[in-house]
């Protein structure tokens, strides 16, 4: 199942990528959902999105916690 949750976040990060406010919020979410294995691995999928748009490198914050 928890799985499935990184998955799902993974899609919606995608989806929202737009718009680096909105994407800071769902990645705020993500991580009070998922395990923090999945949250390195989150870590690494913003990097490579960030790469494409780099606005969305202010979201890395949220995750050196």
């Amino acid at each position: 199942m928890a799985r499935a949750m990184f998955e799902y976040t993974k899609i919606v990060l995608k989806k929202v990528s737009f718009d680096a406010t909105l994407f800071c919020r769902e990645v705020e979410k993500a991580i009070s959902r998922l395990l923090p294995y999945e949250i390195e691995e989150l870590k690494d999928f913003i990097m490579k999105l960030s790469k494409q748009n780099p606005d969305l490198n202010k979201s890395l914050i949220y995750l050196t916690s």
